[in-house]
């Protein structure tokens, strides 16, 4: 069994600037990056609003990068996931997916959230190509183009009124007959002229060829069957924070996101801090995940002095 005054679970912006700050600070945190290294970040191509990237920078490389930024400073980066934790008390005990133990004095929680998908292999056959779960990420990339937005709640059509600055036209296909969006945001979209609505539709098939998304195959509820031509496909039907494997300890909301004390990364249990998507459930961007993994970083360290750890 081994230890450690820092045990950071998940990689991405969050995690990685979590390991970078913790490494500068000697603390020598070890990091397992989980069965997605780099986080959801990776499922995109070409990430345009990360600061000091005037060209773009592929997402990959990316996180790649602060990955290796990371173990320059001292952070053990491992592949797996944290199979197990026990939280109720310090040191607190994890056990990887290889059966190794690990007693850690502090632990940053920083695995991230999963976008719902439909679960058409059509969809999973573009992601990256035309289908994606982030308009802020990669609506640039669609400017004076159409595109789709699934979803009837307020991320829907938020993200569709943003798409509808960028794009020619924003399709927004919603599966029953109203919107379950606030009163506020069905008028946005019912002021925006190039916002169209496509009532009691589900999504049967995403189209497109070689270079990506062409289309949208639909099913009305009266049976009808039609196709829209569109560039991209972006699903706004919510996310999960992957949050589950620390439930019995650690307080989240009706939704599973981790709650946080204030502005700091603390959770309810004392030398557990989380940070990045898995308890942020408004911005979800790579420089505000990079953002609260500094912190928790941070708090990490005036924990372990104040305890003499």
């Amino acid at each position: 069994m081994e230890t450690t005054r820092c045990l950071i679970i998940g990689s991405g912006p969050a995690g990685y600037t979590s390991a970078i700050y913790a490494g500068r600070a000697d603390i020598s945190p070890i990091l397992y990056e989980g069965m997605e290294p780099g986080g959801q970040l990776t499922t995109t191509t070409v990430v345009e609003n990360f600061p000091g990237f005037a060209e773009g920078v592929d997402a990959n490389i990316l996180m790649d990068t602060m990955g290796k930024q990371a173990k320059r400073f001292g952070a053990d980066i491992r592949r797996g996931k944290i199979a197990s934790i026990d939280l109720s008390s310090r040191p607190f005990h994890a056990v990887d997916d290889r059966g190794n133990e690990i007693l850690a004095q502090s632990v940053i929680i920083a695995t991230g959230a999963t976008a719902k998908y439909l679960g058409l292999p059509s969809e999973q056959k573009f992601r990256g190509l035309g289908v994606s779960a982030c308009a802020t990420c990669d609506g640039f990339f669609y400017r004076k183009k159409d595109v789709a937005v699934v979803g009837g709640g307020d991320t829907a059509c938020e993200e569709a009124t943003y798409l509808a600055g960028l794009c020619r036209k924003v399709y927004i296909i919603v599966r029953r007959d109203v919107f379950r969006a606030s009163k506020a945001m069905q008028e946005r979209v019912n002021n925006t002229p190039n916002i169209e609505v496509l009532w009691n539709c589900n999504t049967q098939e995403v189209l497109g060829d070689e270079n990506g998304v062409t289309g949208a195959r639909l099913l009305r509820k009266d049976g009808k069957v039609f196709d829209i031509k569109i560039d991209g496909f972006f699903l706004a039907i919510g996310h999960h924070p992957n949050s589950d494997l620390f439930k019995e300890w650690i307080d989240t909301d009706e939704n599973g996101y981790i709650i946080t004390d204030g502005k700091t990364s603390k959770t309810n249990v004392e030398g557990v801090f989380a940070a990045g998507d898995v308890q942020d459930p408004h911005y979800r961007q790579a420089i505000t995940a990079a953002a609260s993994g500094c912190r928790a970083a941070l708090d990490v360290e005036k924990f372990l002095i104040a305890n003499n750890l």
